[in-house]
């Protein structure tokens, strides 16, 4: 089966992605909103979700008129995150400005909780699940900010960061942004704002942009908005409820082909017939994730027998308190544990 629609390319309408970064009172939420402003024709095209517990609402006099605003409160999970872009995109704003997204990491009820959250039962967790953790970030989060029908615009806190890997040598690493590590290359175009936002180092962007960011030694305004969305529509226009529904089956194909088949069947008929050349992609994508799945399903239960051969093998002789380790791993299914038990069990 074809997993591509090859055909002769064609410069699409794209949506933009920014990162812009920064220390605290570096500009880098009011150079946000400029820039959106000068990517809309009236400021109620802009959508502002406020992670700073309010702290948004302080810029509502900055443009010529209302912008719509939403306060998002802890937890910051992806899943949340990625419900309060859906629900923007709902309102039909036509660019976000996210304030910011580093609490999706590092928050409460971010990646980072998420891969040390406590068991099952309750007890600590010694090793963090990254595995659950990043998948999360990816699916939940990510794939909401790829293929939201709408311009965003990601602020993210920067602080200095320290090597401690020899503690008796910590190593400073400059100023560094807080998400995750690929998370500025995922996007379109990635600054970081200094000297309250006069200045701008660029971590990523592409030839395109460079003319709408000028020299990096200048404030960013309306008219960096104006040249950015000058450049986007140079590609082909296409109706907004198609891309809409691109967006959303791209999504849904990481459930399997069954739950791809049933949201087809609910598609606009003006999205469904101009997709229709493209089913047969997103039908090998959405097999490929069941296949996906169902490997690592077996895998685990491939691991899950060795771990419970070896563990009625060994735990006469299995001391305190990798005893209890391996039987609380079991019973609560830890599949990323497996392996690791497993070599320790071998090594008796």
């Amino acid at each position: 089966m074809s997993i591509l629609n090859i055909q002769p390319v064609v410069r699409g309408e794209s949506k933009v992605l920014l990162a812009f970064s920064g220390t605290s009172g570096t500009g880098k939420t009011l150079s946000a909103l400029y820039v959106a402003r000068g990517m809309v024709s009236k400021p109620s095209e802009i959508g502002f979700l406020d992670t700073e517990n309010g702290r948004g609402s302080f810029y509502s006099d900055k443009l010529d008129g209302q912008f719509l605003y939403a306060n998002l409160n802890h937890p910051f999970s992806p899943d949340r995150y990625g419900k309060a872009i859906k629900e923007f995109q709902e309102t039909g704003v036509k660019v976000l400005v996210i304030d910011s997204v580093s609490h999706e990491w590092e928050g409460i009820g971010g990646c980072e909780d998420i891969a040390n959250s406590p068991r099952a039962d309750g007890s600590e967790r010694k090793i963090a699940d990254w595995k659950r953790s990043k998948n999360e970030h990816r699916t939940r989060f990510m794939n909401s900010l790829m293929y939201a029908d709408m311009h965003i615009i990601c602020c993210v806190r920067a602080r200095e960061k320290t090597d401690f890997k020899d503690i008796n040598k910590p190593v400073s690493l400059g100023i560094q942004p807080v998400c995750e590590k690929n998370f500025l290359f995922e996007m379109m175009a990635s600054i970081m704002f200094s000297n309250e936002g006069k200045n701008q180092t660029w971590i990523k962007v592409p030839d395109y942009l460079k003319e709408a960011f000028g020299t990096g030694n200048a404030y960013l305004g309306q008219e960096t908005g104006r040249k950015i969305i000058e450049w986007v529509r140079l590609g082909e226009k296409e109706n907004p409820i198609v891309t809409k529904s691109r967006g959303e089956i791209i999504l849904i194909c990481e459930k399997g082909l069954k739950a791809l088949q049933e949201s087809w069947k609910t598609l606009d008929p003006i999205a469904r017939k101009a997709l229709n050349p493209e089913y047969k992609v997103h039908e090998a994508s959405a097999q490929a994730y069941d296949k996906i799945n169902s490997e690592s399903e077996s895998n685990d239960t491939s691991l899950e027998t060795q771990l419970l051969e070896l563990y009625e093998l060994k735990k006469e002789v299995l001391q305190e308190p990798l005893a209890t380790d391996c039987k609380r791993i079991i019973d609560e299914k830890e599949y990323t544990s497996y392996q690791k038990v497993i070599n320790t069990l071998k090594a008796l």
